[in-house]
Formats: structure tokens, C-alpha cells, sequence
């Protein structure tokens, strides 16, 4: 792509909108040149945005399961024709490898929708029953309204179909903001949905910057649902901005994740899983693994072991196949994590490989693994989201877990053993939305994602997503036909 290439502003009301704003350049972080443009939005074209989803909502709302579920199956439909565009795209915006986007973000995102289009047709609830024995209670699970999105830059395809998709499924509206750096597949997948036979105003996007459009979308009176996905530190800001008008929240936040392997677990399964955990799209992922915390016996074998595995990673072009680790997102954001590992040995780590600039044109940074870093240190216990392994011993299996706990986000954690008493223990007491045995990272449409403390709360993917997107309705019905109810004696005396 070239910066001839020019972006849709907006998508509002099953058209593109070329709105106001001033115009922006998205820049391919593997080279530092502008790969297209566009015009930012406005809070003028949320109003816009919020009151086509809201004239949309009463009509989608009422649409059948069957008929929502037909939409979505063949928005699945079109993004696998799409496939191609959408890699180039999500590659070109964020440089992400492409073999990561030709083999998960992509075909990811296509099987979440999938799973959607088969679950709107499912919803759950209890049995209607006489549980007072004089009504007839049931349960109606409505669609909670319009839902306002924000979505990060790190995975823009994932995290759009994460919040849009199981909003559409439940007969939500929705008007999603994409972070301003990575729009283009989020417009694209849009687009696809009106084709799809998605009717105009239930799905919208706005594409403009955080401070004035994303604060505007999260504190409009007339959403219903604010979900947000992205750092601890904005999302607090979401919340309070959504709580202006007491607008129910679902946040997936920042994450620490702790990478726990015991003394009998398979040392190159953890050593594998572990770069590989800490890698995953160049380490801008909460749930990439961070913080191994490792048995005193196995920890300078599994030290060496992953600075080896480190040192043979292709770092380069994210559209060469052969290329294992692209660029960060931005030169600004290339110069954070170098700086956070920079000062790690003041504060009692070790670089044992990496931590250098490579000299390539973009905003690249060599995989890290620092060890022996202690408690308290900047790099073990904040956000790097970079490139970035630190490690620490553990002398027992109490020990691993205050340590793995030792944290105040909670997001993913993973533990490695052969035994399964101590991988049920770690099940249990590592506090954690997700966490994996002998694994880390793996995620599946029909689990779901989500965390606890500073990770937010509320849940993307599965039909536990559902729970964000509807409200329960008691539906209670007289059965006896009598006029005067015996509970009538509380108000007053029957004659």
C-alpha cells in the first residue's frame, strides 16, 4: 500500500462518511512511511453515529434469532472470500508478521463470527416454571440496546469481530471506535457487513482519536453499553466517562501474566512455550507471557534454554513468511520498552539476550529475556508490552503461587507440570480469568476471555460474552384468576 490509498472516515448508517476531522496518516511501523490516510472523526459524527444505531436498534432488535444468525454467517462467508485483503490490511496497519495474520488473526476473527452466527440461535435461560405456585414466572433475555466500542491497535480485526459480533448476535446496535492508528480492517469488516445483509445503522464506526471521540462515544446518554478493551490506565477513564450516565461497562484491560514451571515439568515444552508466549505479535499482547517464575532446579537450564531459542528468532520484514518477530507499533512506543529494559539493571535484573535496537528502518527491538529480576522492579511488575521475558526462582510451590499472584492485574497465567495435584492446585488459587496447563496463549471461540483485579471485568468470546449484550426480564403470570390475592392482607383487610 501507498499513502494514495485513502481510508474511509467513517462507516454510519451502512455508508462511509468522509467526516471533518483533520486528516491522518497511518504509518507502517516496519518502515516508518504512511501506507494511507484519512480524515478523523469528530464528537459531531458520534452524535451521528449513536443516533443511527438507536433509530436501527427497535427493528434489529426484534429480527429473529434465524434472520440475525443468516446476516452473520455470511459476513463469515465474506471475510473468508476477503481473507487476502484483511491480512494485507492488518498487516500493513499494525506490521505484524503475516504468517501470524494469514494464521490467526485472520482465520480467528472468521471462525469467532462463525460460532456467533450459531449461537444467536441459542440463548439460554431458566425453565419457566410456578415457582410461586400461583404465576407462571419466565425469563426473556433481551437486547440491551446500543452498544459504544473501543477497540486497541494491537489486534484491530480480533477485537472489533470480540465486541461487534456477539453485540449483532444478541439484536445490539453498535458504534465502535478503532483505535486511530489501525482503523482499516474494522472499516473493512463493516463494509462486509452490509453487504452481508446487515441493515443500515446497526453497525457503525468512528475513527477518530481517543481524547474527544472515544470520551465523547463512552459518556453519550444514548448508549447503553460501553465495552473497552486496551490499558488499565484509559479504561479507568472509560469507566468513569460511561459513569456519567450509569452505563454498564465490560472492560478487558492490561495484563502480567505469570509463566509458573515446577520442578517436574517437561523443561523444552516450557522453554518453547515460553518464548513463544512472550513473543506473540512482537509481546503487545496481555495475555503474552511475562513473568516466569521457575523451580530453583530447573532455572539456570531454562534460562539458558529460552536466551537460545531467543537468539535464533527472525527479526525483519513482516511480509517475508520466513520473518518470526515484526516491529513494534511505533518508534514512540519502541522507545518505552527500550527504556524499561534499560533500566532494569539498576534495579537488580540481568539482560541475558537482547536489549538492543536492531539496525533495521522501523521501530524493531530484538527479543529480551532478562533474569534474576527482583519483586519490586519497574520491568517485572508494569506493563512492557514489548518483546520481554523476565525471570525470577521460586523455592516452593507456595512460593510459585504468592509470587504468580503477586501482581495486580489478572488476565492469563499458565503452569507447567507433570502432576496433576499441583497443576489443580495452580488451577485454583492463581487468580486469573484464563489460565493454562502445559500451554500459554491458546484461545477458542467457544471459551471465554476476560480477567479480574486491574484486567477489568465482564467477558469477550463464548456465550458467556452474551451476559454483556442482554438484560434479564422476569415475565410473571397470574394463573388462578382470582381477584383478591391472598398476599392483598399485606395492603389491606379483605372483605
Amino acid at each position: 500500500m501507498s499513502v494514495a490509498v485513502n481510508v474511509t472516515s467513517s462507516w454510519i448508517n451502512g455508508a462511509p462518511v468522509t467526516t471533518a476531522g483533520a486528516t491522518h496518516q497511518i504509518i507502517d511501523p516496519a518502515s516508518g512511511r504512511p501506507v494511507a490516510e484519512y480524515a478523523l472523526a469528530t464528537p459531531a459524527d458520534v452524535d451521528n453515529a449513536v443516533d443511527a444505531a438507536r433509530q436501527a436498534f427497535p427493528a434489529w432488535s426484534k429480527a429473529t434469532p434465524a434472520e440475525r444468525s443468516a446476516v452473520l454467517a455470511k459476513l463469515a462467508e465474506l471475510a473468508d472470500e476477503h481473507a487476502d485483503q484483511l491480512i494485507a490490511e492488518e498487516v500493513a496497519q499494525t506490521g505484524k508478521p503475516v504468517r501470524l495474520a494469514t494464521e490467526f488473526d485472520v482465520p480467528g476473527s472468521i471462525d469467532n463470527i462463525d460460532f456467533f452466527a450459531g449461537a444467536a440461535r441459542r440463548l439460554e435461560g431458566k425453565a419457566s416454571a410456578e415457582y410461586s405456585g400461583d404465576h407462571t414466572s419466565s425469563i426473556r433475555r433481551e437486547a440491551v440496546g446500543v452498544v459504544a466500542t473501543i477497540t486497541p491497535w494491537n489486534y484491530p480485526l480480533q477485537m472489533a469481530v470480540w465486541k461487534v459480533i456477539p453485540a449483532l448476535a444478541a439484536g445490539c446496535s453498535v458504534v465502535i471506535k478503532p483505535a486511530e492508528i489501525t482503523p482499516m480492517t474494522t472499516l473493512t469488516l463493516a463494509r462486509l457487513a452490509t453487504e452481508a445483509g446487515l441493515p443500515d445503522g446497526v453497525f457503525n464506526v468512528v475513527t477518530g482519536g481517543g481524547a474527544d471521540v472515544g470520551t465523547a462515544l463512552a459518556g453519550h446518554r444514548d448508549v447503553d453499553v460501553v465495552t473497552f478493551t486496551g490499558s488499565t490506565v484509559v479504561g479507568r477513564k472509560v469507566m468513569a466517562a460511561a459513569a456519567v450516565h450509569g452505563h454498564r461497562t465490560q472492560l478487558e484491560l492490561g495484563g502480567k501474566a505469570p509463566f509458573v514451571v515446577f520442578d517436574d515439568a517437561d523443561l523444552d515444552a516450557a522453554i518453547q512455550g515460553a518464548v513463544a508466549g512472550a513473543l506473540i505479535n512482537t509481546g503487545q499482547d496481555c495475555t503474552a507471557a511475562t513473568r516466569a517464575i521457575v523451580a530453583r532446579d530447573l532455572y539456570d537450564d531454562f534460562v539458558a534454554g529460552v536466551a537460545e531459542v531467543m537468539s535464533k528468532i527472525v527479526v525483519g520484514d513482516p511480509h517475508d513468511p520466513d520473518t518470526d518477530l515484526g516491529p513494534l507499533i511505533s518508534f514512540a512506543h519502541r522507545d518505552k520498552v527500550a527504556g524499561m529494559v534499560a533500566r532494569a539493571p539498576e534495579q537488580g535484573g540481568r539482560v541475558v539476550t537482547g536489549g538492543v535496537i536492531p539496525d533495521l528502518p522501523g521501530a524493531f527491538y530484538r527479543p529480551t529475556l532478562i533474569a534474576d529480576v527482583a519483586e519490586t522492579s519497574e520491568v517485572y511488575r508494569d506493563e512492557v508490552f514489548g518483546p520481554v521475558l523476565t525471570v525470577r526462582p521460586f523455592a516452593d510451590d507456595d512460593d510459585a503461587i504468592r509470587q504468580a499472584n503477586d501482581t495486580v492485574y489478572g488476565l492469563a497465567a499458565s503452569a507447567w507440570t507433570r502432576d496433576v495435584y499441583r497443576a489443580q492446585r495452580a488451577s485454583r488459587e492463581i487468580n486469573a480469568g484464563c489460565v493454562w496447563i502445559n500451554d500459554h496463549i491458546p484461545i477458542i471461540s467457544e471459551m471465554p476471555h476476560g480477567g479480574v483485579g486491574a484486567s477489568g471485568f465482564g467477558k469477550d468470546m463464548s456465550d458467556y460474552s452474551f451476559e454483556e449484550y442482554l438484560t434479564i426480564k422476569h415475565v410473571m403470570s397470574d394463573i388462578t384468576g382470582a381477584a383478591e390475592k391472598g398476599w392483598h392482607r399485606t395492603v389491606f383487610a379483605q372483605r
